[in-house]
């Protein structure tokens, strides 16, 4: 079993996350080498709540562009993880 700080890196914070987290839905950046099982997991423990679905994605960095000398770079990759709870669970992300 992996370390659950080490799979869950932050919650995804925008307009889109937070119309599902009403649905129970939450989308969080995970390491690239992490499965969905390690996921679930890492969620499961962190938060004391039951995870019913868990969907992932690759997105691909964006490319940049330095205006003033024209190099051309890439911004990295990161790898998200769609986690569904289980009805009348919920995740205070915001919490002080």
């Amino acid at each position: 079993m992996r370390d659950a700080m080490s799979v869950l890196i932050r919650p995804v914070v925008s307009e889109k996350t937070y119309a599902l987290m009403d649905k129970g839905t939450y989308v969080f950046v995970v390491d690239p080498r992490s499965t969905k099982v390690d996921v679930r997991n890492a969620v499961e423990r962190t938060f004391n709540v039951k995870v019913t679905n868990v969907n992932t994605l690759n997105r691909k960095g964006k490319s940049t562009r330095n205006r003033r000398t024209g190099v051309v770079g890439m911004r990295p990759g990161t790898k998200r993880a769609i986690v569904t709870l289980r009805a009348g669970d919920t995740i205070n992300l915001f919490e002080n």
